[in-house]
């Protein structure tokens, strides 16, 4: 139930908003009983789902565009949670996403090449996110998240920028300390560095791990899904329990450090289907975070993109779409993200200046941990794709631990990789790397850890897989480097002339900074 026709054609987006924020808050809801709550996207009214009384995990949420701001000092708010993302082209594309904790006036963004030189005002784009009543803790809450895409920036260049709002100028004298950086990417293939992990969510371990990433100075940093953890369950239903949606605003805060000087780019694991918000689970991320949106659905798939590097291509994966596992989305795309998958893969391969194709999802191919261990639908739909063209890198989260594994095709060894070893795609097959120890509490292995200056070689690993049909047990002799604490994955980009080698250097660190494993990627540029 929605704004009523009659009311709907007299109120502006302002009023409908507060209009249903009074007529569902959690006294109306209680007293009332079960209603049909519409979700709001882009404005517009779309279907929603069925909210009972005492039922809170139940009542649906929903995303919309700003209304007009209501009535506040915009000196006395401060923005907070910046973070920044690429755009289709990282060249001359950058995203600048942040949050306020009220509404404002006339977001906007200021950019320039010198702090003393922000003349170039942008406007900026507001995304409400209204949790009702009935949806976990903290609900009847407003968040506010404001974006700008930023174009026809110079490559290789550094900018400075500050956000800002009506009562907020960030080129006011004393706002100058507010201001950030970022850098594009360059017009040729220059050597460089990019960092990852997943399943950070919010607290020490999380904090000292965005610390060290900062310490790689990388061009961009990937987080392969489980984001913040607002949905503790994870498992992408609406009748589960826990969800508080502010806990993205202290996970934005922890992370701002980093991101935004450092473009994140994120994929959705499944901790990020938070079911309240449509569609799909994802509207709450679309508020979010303003991603490339060149994948193959950006609305039912919004975590699906691609961008270039220099001389790398990036491709970020929806694996909810395909897991056995945890099935709330599974066959969300229809087989488009396979198909759109396999039409970039070749692209790719056969583009003259993209040495190295990287991906990274959440859901393991190759992982013995004893939480998920294999997810099944990814080395059904995906695995022989990364083989048949090749890919050089694959990076997962979702076990909570760090496991490497040797060279694999056709689900088995083709080169035992020990640290300090090199792989040949081309020729060999592929590695396959489980980042996911970047904060939230760890996992465990059957089998000992082995990793740099503590090698512990076995023959074979007793693990499982997810299929269709349940759990199956299986013998690998895949598993080469395994360590259980917190850790990231930084990897350093060596361009080569025509006819050389270009080098991925791949390595593991620990929360200490530690070195934990390392091996690089050959192959030989055309």
């Amino acid at each position: 139930m929605g704004v009523p026709e009659q009311l709907a054609e007299r109120m502006s987006m302002a009023e409908q908003h507060e209009y249903l924020r009074a007529r569902f808050s959690r006294r109306t809801m209680i007293r009332g009983g079960a209603v049909t709550l519409g979700a709001v996207a882009g404005g517009v009214f779309v279907p929603g789902g069925t909210a009972q009384a005492a039922t809170p995990a139940q009542a649906p949420a929903s995303t919309r565009t700003y209304p007009s701001a209501e009535t506040v000092d915009g000196s006395l708010v401060a923005p907070f949670g910046r973070h920044l993302a690429f755009g289709a082209d990282p060249r001359t594309e950058i995203s600048v996403s942040w949050q306020v904790p009220v509404a404002v006036k006339k977001p906007f963004i200021r950019v320039g090449a010198h702090p003393w030189d922000l003349s170039r005002k942008i406007e900026a784009e507001v995304r409400t996110l209204y949790t009702p009543a009935g949806v976990g803790a903290g609900a009847d809450h407003t968040q506010y998240y404001v974006h700008a895409e930023l174009t026809h920036l110079k490559p290789g260049r550094t900018y400075y920028y500050g956000v800002g709002h009506q009562g907020f100028d960030p080129a006011a004298p004393h706002l100058l300390g507010t201001l950030g950086t970022f850098t594009t990417a360059p017009a040729t293939a220059k050597p460089f560095t990019f960092t990852a992990f997943g399943d950070e969510g919010v607290g020490y371990h999380g904090l000292a791990n965005d610390s060290l990433v900062l310490g790689q100075n990388p061009a961009f940093h990937l987080h392969a899904g489980d984001i913040a953890y607002a949905d503790p369950a994870g498992q992408g239903k609406s009748g589960d329990t826990g969800f508080d949606s502010r806990i993205w605003d202290q996970f934005l805060a922890q992370t701002e450090s980093v991101a935004k000087s450092v473009p994140w780019m994120v994929s959705y694991g499944n901790h990020d289907m938070e079911a309240w918000y449509s569609p799909g689970g994802y509207g709450g991320e679309e508020a979010r975070w303003n991603l490339p949106a060149n994948g193959p659905d950006a609305k039912n798939l919004p975590g699906v993109y691609t961008f270039v590097y220099g001389n790398t291509a990036v491709i970020s994966l929806d694996a909810n779409d395909i897991s056995y596992e945890i099935p709330a989305n599974l066959g969300i795309s229809g087989g488009t993200q396979t198909k759109w998958l396999e039409a970039q893969l070749k692209k790719y391969r056969a583009a003259k200046h993209v040495d190295f194709i990287v991906v990274f999802f959440h859901h393991c191919a190759y992982c013995t941990s004893t939480a998920h261990a294999s997810e099944g639908g990814v080395r059904q739909e995906w695995v022989p794709l990364f083989e048949k063209y090749t890919v050089d890198l694959v990076i997962n989260g979702h076990n909570h631990q760090y496991e490497r594994t040797d060279v694999i095709k056709g689900g088995e060894v083709t080169r035992k990789l020990p640290i300090g070893g090199t792989a040949h795609p081309e020729t060999d097959g592929v590695v396959y790397v489980t980042a996911g120890a970047a904060g939230r509490s760890l996992y465990a292995f059957s089998a000992p850890q082995t990793y740099e200056g503590h090698e512990n070689d076995v023959e074979s690993v007793d693990s499982f897989i997810n299929t269709k049909d349940g759990k199956v047990d299986e013998t690998v002799a895949w598993s080469r480097v395994r360590y259980l604490d917190y850790s990231f994955l930084r990897v350093d980009v060596h361009p080569a002339p025509g006819g050389r080698t270009a080098t991925l250097t791949v390595r593991g660190i620990a929360e200490t900074g530690a070195e934990i494993d390392r091996f690089t990627v050959a192959r030989k540029v055309r």
